[in-house]
């Protein structure tokens, strides 16, 4: 008899005797992991991933080669198999250097593929790259204006020179697509479920995107006239025209999301309401209230927070701020609003900041910008009292600042000088400290200690069981905006876990990262970063026209073109970080030397990168047993060993060239093929 019956968890399998586990659950749909085995070359055996349990066995067997036997009884995931599994896996990581992805996507907090979209810039496909931008961002051509760029601060190409323009490249993208055939993504088919969003800020439209592409049907709420968060309230029209959010903004709703402005909860819809009519509520209501300063005279007149001021400018309200304004705070909302206080036409507008010029986070451009246009910076200064007569702001008294020992994040804390002050006379002051969540109307959702939602870090979820919630509404409170998108993309996976009956929480993906220094892009050509060209700081200062101009097309390839591509051109199909990520490993916990190896072309159309390598000899194997050429061995023994490939003359060579099949079964991205 020639047929034998087993089972593969729990499935019944009729197969030919003699057949391998591996080969038996393969063609009946059960994947077994393994990175050494092809079906054209012999049995290796080397990378371990294989293991499986039978039951009466007493020990793991690999699947590749451990033949199935009638009656076997064999599971695949059991607990011994996964953590076999997991060590082996945590091994070949201890010894695998290089990038997964570039240092730019690990630092966006939306996790965007900056690499792949700057690529395919460089090549002119606009619409290609907007299509891989919104994947993670739905607004690309706001954000790419207003977001303050981890990427580039993370790019290496400026151990070349300067970081590449990954953010206004973004922006020119997505405002290329507009001007054509604009990108839209398709929605599945309906679930038959129904998702509330309260709040149409960053935040809420990345949630609702996104749980819209899975087939569920969404409304947002929104307490303002109109949808956009702080993108429409809180950044100015010279940095973010209303009409590009408006167009991305009508791009989300095309979708068949349903949009109510006007909406205050608690006031025109109970919370209560929405948890029963909804299948899910999703809170993403933003930070909205101004930081006080805690000093005498905040009460009075002329004093605003700014993100109040900044509201009030967006709503076209009578904004009287006088010839003499004072802003307060060190941040780009500070920034955003001693900008617009010249623009409404203050003649002298003063930064307060208790540190130095080196300890300011807003965006170094911004800063420059600012002074350009006329804004005095007064360091390490801090307000003491706000004075006023007839109950309406006269002056500021500063307390002089120096600075002692570091805090907790670094920075050395400013302490005051005793007894020194100065004096400013203004006619507004502007509180640009901070941000914090009204949560009016959400009663019976759970708080921190700083009256902030508590949610989930890994689910979203709040204390109330179908409600969540994302952005600066929730437990570290008010960030950038690409944070905000980043955490509501991720949210919304679960979300759709959720609605379907799942319970799938949010795990950071594991990567392989490479260490670098500037003397390995010794050889890279200098070439100076794009300018963006921007209006005169006489003009800009008269205006809200938008600041910055735009690339042109020749400019924005051009210096999409300076991308190093640090990322791995296997990522999306390396098998060895794909089984990386089915169980959570820990490889530092065999950390130790590693080998590091150069890239190099002996075999002319293939880049080979030893340092990727795992040893599981596919490409040497297919090279012997496949081509029949043997131009690839084994060098050395231990720790060491490595391959290398033998040329023995012009024949081989020309042979070589054109062959490439040993990339094509390499696993883990170690060969390129470049030609």
């Amino acid at each position: 008899m020639n047929k034998i019956k087993f089972t593969i968890d729990g499935k019944e399998i009729v197969a030919e005797k003699g057949i391998t586990i591996l080969e038996a659950a393969k063609q009946n749909g059960i994947e077994i992991p393994t990175l050494c085995y092809h079906e054209n070359v012999a049995l290796y055996g080397a990378c371990g991933l294989c293991t499986v349990e039978a039951e009466g066995m007493p020990k793991l067997m690999r699947a590749c080669s451990q033949k199935a036997l009638d009656g076997m009884v064999i599971h695949t995931s059991s607990e011994r198999v996964r953590q076999s599994r997991k060590i082996a896996l945590e091994l070949l990581m201890s010894d695998h250097t290089g990038d997964c992805v570039g240092p730019c996507r690990l630092n966006c907090p939306a996790g965007t593929d900056c690499q792949g979209y700057v690529k395919l810039i460089s090549e002119g496909k606009f619409h290609e790259a907007v299509k891989l931008i919104k994947e993670k961002v739905p607004l690309p051509a706001s954000i790419g204006r207003v977001c303050p760029h981890p990427c580039e601060t993370a790019c290496r190409r400026q151990m070349v020179e300067e970081p590449v323009s990954i953010a206004y490249l973004k922006a020119f993208a997505a405002d290329e697509d507009m001007k054509e055939n604009t990108y839209i993504p398709e929605t599945a088919e309906n679930t038959g479920k129904k998702v509330a969003v309260i709040g149409g800020g960053p935040a809420g439209l990345t949630t609702a995107f996104f749980l819209r592409i899975k087939g569920h049907s969404v409304t947002i709420f929104d307490a303002m006239e109109k949808m956009g968060g702080m993108l429409r309230y809180g950044i100015p029209e010279y940095r973010l025209p209303k009409k590009v959010l408006d167009n991305e903004i009508n791009q989300i709703a095309s979708l068949g999301i349903e949009m109510k402005n006007n909406v205050k909860i608690g006031k025109d819809i109970l919370f209560d309401e929405l948890k029963k009519d909804y299948d899910a509520v999703v809170i993403a209501i933003g930070a909205w209230n101004s930081l006080s300063l805690r000093c005498p005279g905040e009460d009075l007149r002329g004093v605003v927070g700014g993100i109040d001021f900044l509201r009030d400018v967006a709503l076209g309200k009578n904004t009287s701020i006088g010839k003499k304004v004072a802003v307060v705070g060190g941040g780009n909302t500070a920034m955003d609003a001693c900008r617009t206080a010249r623009r409404l036409g203050a003649e002298e507008v003063y930064v307060i900041y208790r540190r130095t010029r080196n300890e300011m986070p807003a965006e170094k451009i911004e800063i420059e910008e600012a002074e350009e246009e006329g804004v005095t910076f007064k360091f390490l200064t801090n307000p003491d009292e706000i004075i006023g007569e007839n109950g309406k702001v006269s002056k500021i008294k500063l307390q002089v600042m120096e600075l002692g020992e570091p805090d907790a994040s670094g920075r050395r804390s400013p302490v005051p000088v005793e007894g020194k002050f100065e004096f400013i006379d203004v006619d507004t002051v502007i509180m640009a400290i901070g941000q914090k969540v009204n949560v009016s109307g959400f009663e019976g959702v759970e708080l921190n200690s700083k009256g902030i939602i508590s949610a989930d870090e890994k689910t979203f979820r709040t204390n109330i069981e179908n409600v969540f919630a994302v952005g600066d509404a929730t437990n570290k409170g008010a960030s950038i905006a690409i944070a905000a998108i980043g955490e509501a993309e991720k949210a919304s996976k679960v979300i759709d876990g959720y609605l379907l009956g799942m319970e799938i929480p949010y795990r950071k993906p594991f990567v392989s990262e490479k260490e670098v220094t500037p003397e390995m892009f010794r050889d890279k050509e200098k070439i100076s970063r794009a300018e963006m060209p921007c209006r005169s700081a006489a003009e800009r200062a008269k205006t809200f026209d938008e600041v910055n101009l735009g690339f042109t097309k020749e400019d924005a390839m051009k210096e999409a073109s300076r991308c190093l591509e640090c990322g791995c051109h296997d990522y999306h199909e390396c098998k060895l970080i794909e089984y990386a990520n089915w169980y959570e490993i820990h490889p530092e916990r065999f950390r130790g030397d590693k080998n590091i190896h150069e890239k190099e072309r002996r075999l002319v159309s293939v880049e080979r990168d030893n340092s990727k390598c795992i040893l599981c000899s596919l490409c040497v194997r297919t090279c012997d047993e496949v081509v029949k050429k043997g131009i690839l061995g084994l060098v050395g023994r231990g720790f060491t060993t490595t391959i290398k490939p033998e040329f023995e003359d012009e024949e081989i060579l020309s042979f070589c060239k054109d062959c490439k099949k040993c990339a094509e079964v390499c696993p883990t991205g170690a060969l390129k093929i470049i030609i």
